[in-house]
């Protein structure tokens, strides 16, 4: 089997570099906001949820959804989002309905006690938000180029995923 490897010039080496250290970050960070989050609700003493469905929570917020949107919008790849949203409806965070139009899709709204949990996360984040800030290690114009190269990138991805098909 012969392996593929580039011949790049020195920009070349050096933009790809950047690449990987950004595709390594980015895995990074999901992952320690998850143990942020974890570490959080250990302290709250909330322990029957786990971070990704807090997580799940946080993002569904005052909207019904199924869980195919979930999915569709990219948000939980790495994890199994019907059994996440099971597991929510029956320990009382979210609300499941079966469409009246397709029986096999379900729709999910938070309860009350989901909207707490994602209360708690709103605050958590506010106070990061605010701590960054005070600190200042990026400031709000910092944030939107963030932001809008992180969007560059998804849109890039998302147009590889569409020609491979």
């Amino acid at each position: 089997m012969t392996i593929y490897a580039p011949v790049l010039d020195g920009s070349q080496k050096a933009f790809l570099s950047c690449y990987l250290e950004n595709l390594a970050l980015v895995e990074r960070l999901h992952r320690l906001l998850l143990d942020v989050i974890k570490d959080e609700f250990e302290r709250l003493n909330i322990l029957e949820i786990n971070s990704v469905q807090a997580l799940l929570l946080f993002n569904i917020g005052e909207n019904e959804v199924t869980a195919g949107e979930l999915k569709s919008r990219g948000y939980y790849q790495g994890s199994n989002v019907s059994y996440n949203l099971k597991k929510l409806v029956e320990l009382g965070y979210m609300h499941h309905q079966r469409s009246e139009i397709d029986r096999r899709s379900v729709r999910v709204r938070l309860t009350e006690k989901g909207r707490h949990v994602r209360g708690l996360l709103s605050e958590l984040f506010a106070r990061h938000s605010d701590g960054i800030e005070r600190r200042g290690l990026i400031d709000a114009s910092g944030m939107d180029e963030i932001n809008m190269s992180l969007k560059r990138m998804e849109r890039f991805w998302t147009e590889q995923i569409r020609y491979i098909y």
